[in-house]
């Protein structure tokens, strides 16, 4: 999109400083400390130095290129040995963890190996996919963070699967058109703005025709809003976009041959995802507004070339929906 300007690594690792220093603080206030919280926090902030600096200044393909196909294995087992750091720092070690951990950040690098070399789209790429978010959905990775409460667990286990699909895919499979770069501009801009403005021209009226949603602001949402995007933004929009979008949007257009048809098919995955939410099983009115949203989701990626505006329209929504409706 003409222009469009990616974000800096200087003003990349100027965020991910200012997180880390606003985790520390927050943690000492509230009475962390010594080794465990130590390795706690610098293991996070790998991870999430990881997340924000591949996406800025075309840092991601530099270093695919350096690395090549066997540096790309290599850099695959990383967020594995930044896990079994935290386990070792913590006193978290069990076998147990060592084999969900194992299981969980190597299972999709040697299924993208399998193929390697091969077009994008192949059966494996989709295992791959499900590999990573399979284990997300059922909560099977619960029990790696027993440190320090269950709040950090999610957040820890978010920013290990955002690592794990980039080192699978990203430098081992080295796929094409992700867009997963921080980019921003007057048409990134319009982009967004025209897809949330339809889609919260349809979701509004279309939700609480359905009597899924109401209208019922919260004073108390509001006085969290900030963390509360910040949160959504990174560790639900971002890395469902960078899985629905940049790597299942984008091999369903290649293996459809049909970037229309990869882009629909997508969508309603991503609608069916969320199938199960809020303890209702179906829950059919859920993934019927998920798959719709899905849609401005993927047009906005389609039309952006990024996962970030993507992203920004996906965390408007989840915001909005927190700030001032209520699931019924």
């Amino acid at each position: 999109m003409s222009g469009t300007r990616q974000l800096s690594v200087w003003v990349a690792l100027g965020l991910w400083a200012t997180g880390v220093i606003g985790a520390a603080v927050y943690g000492t206030w509230h009475g962390y400390g010594g080794r465990p919280f130590t390795v706690t926090l610098l293991v996070l902030a790998f991870l999430l130095a990881s997340q924000l600096l591949l996406a800025s200044g075309n840092l991601a393909e530099r270093l695919a290129r350096r690395a090549g196909s066997h540096g790309g294995v290599l850099l695959a087992v990383v967020p594995f040995l930044a896990y079994l750091i935290y386990m070792f720092g913590t006193n978290a070690f069990t076998w147990l963890r060592v084999a969900i951990a194992a299981a969980y950040t190597l299972t999709p690098v040697l299924l993208v190996v399998l193929r390697a070399g091969s077009k994008s789209g192949a059966w494996t790429d989709y295992l791959a996919m499900l590999a990573i978010f399979l284990p997300l959905k059922l909560r099977w990775l619960n029990v790696l963070w027993p440190y320090p409460v269950a709040e950090i667990g999610y957040v820890a286990t978010m920013l290990l699967a955002i690592n794990v699909a980039l080192a699978a895919f990203l430098f081992v499979r080295r796929l094409d058109g992700i867009g997963y770069r921080i980019v921003w501009g007057r048409d990134i801009a319009l982009a967004v703005s025209l897809n949330f403005g339809f889609l919260a021209a349809i979701l509004v009226p279309l939700g609480t025709a359905l009597s899924f949603i109401r209208f019922d602001p919260s004073i108390e949402h509001w006085r969290s809003m900030p963390a509360d995007a910040i949160g959504i933004f990174l560790l639900t929009a971002w890395p469902e976009e960078f899985l629905f979008r940049g790597l299942l949007q984008n091999s369903l257009s290649r293996t459809l041959r049909s970037e229309q048809g990869g882009w629909l098919t997508a969508s309603v995955v991503f609608g069916l995802a969320h199938i199960g939410n809020n303890g209702v099983f179906p829950n059919w009115k859920y993934a019927l507004l998920a798959a719709i949203a899905g849609i401005f989701y993927g047009r906005t990626w389609r039309t952006t070339k990024s996962i970030f505006p993507a992203a920004i329209v996906h965390a408007l929504v989840d915001t909005i929906w927190h700030l001032l409706f209520r699931t019924i």
